[in-house]
């Protein structure tokens, strides 16, 4: 089965700046994606684009708000429809009008997937935290105490072991992190900082 997007171009121009309410991005959320686990990682991601975006480049709230909506929608069509993965959502967001660096960003979270090349640092970043965020929460899972007293050193073994959540790949990790110029042990310092707080619950 081929998710190969076959194009790079995504949205309009005329539509800089548009984005969906928190409300219908939501709403959206809620409707597309049914399993929780799945939901949870997209708001893992989400709350790691946003935080990226204030605090390392410095951004807007409307613009921490860009970063973030790509990250809580990118995987919106995987859960009822995995034979339209990405394709689906960024047809959706186009008629809605949103944003093409917005819809870019999430056609580009799986490059050797979609056939897209990440290019801004919005692509970059949510390429870099969606595979890297799975694993550690992954990992968080079969500790007693969760995230808490988690290590860079631990979540590093855990990658280096293939059998560990194996469907991850470690390859597009690698990728990511060079394209995105970050170390392994900076990229997985921020995540165990801030994906515990996004708890299930909050879904």
């Amino acid at each position: 089965m081929s998710l190969l997007l076959n194009r790079t171009t995504f949205g309009s121009p005329a539509n800089n700046g548009n984005v969906l309410s928190k409300q219908e991005a939501n709403t959206l959320l809620n409707d597309w994606v049914l399993n929780d686990r799945l939901k949870l990682h997209m708001k893992q991601v989400a709350r790691l684009m946003h935080d990226w975006a204030q605090e390392r480049e410095g951004l807007n709230e409307d613009d921490q708000w860009r970063w973030e909506m790509a990250g809580l929608l990118h995987d919106a069509d995987w859960d009822q429809w995995p034979d339209q993965h990405c394709r689906k959502i960024i047809e959706e967001l186009e008629t809605r009008n949103v944003d093409p660096e917005v819809i870019r960003a999430i056609a580009s979270h799986g490059p050797l997937h979609f056939g897209v090349e990440p290019e801004t640092k919005m692509d970059k970043m949510l390429f870099a935290f969606d595979e890297l965020s799975g694993l550690i929460h992954a990992y968080s899972l079969m500790r007693p105490n969760g995230y808490e007293g988690m290590d860079i050193k631990g979540v590093k073994k855990r990658i280096k072991d293939k059998a560990f959540a194996a469907n991850v790949s470690r390859d597009d990790i690698n990728d990511a992190l060079n394209r995105a110029e970050l170390t392994m042990d900076e990229l997985v310092g921020f995540i165990i900082q801030r994906q515990g707080s996004v708890e299930m619950q909050t879904v």
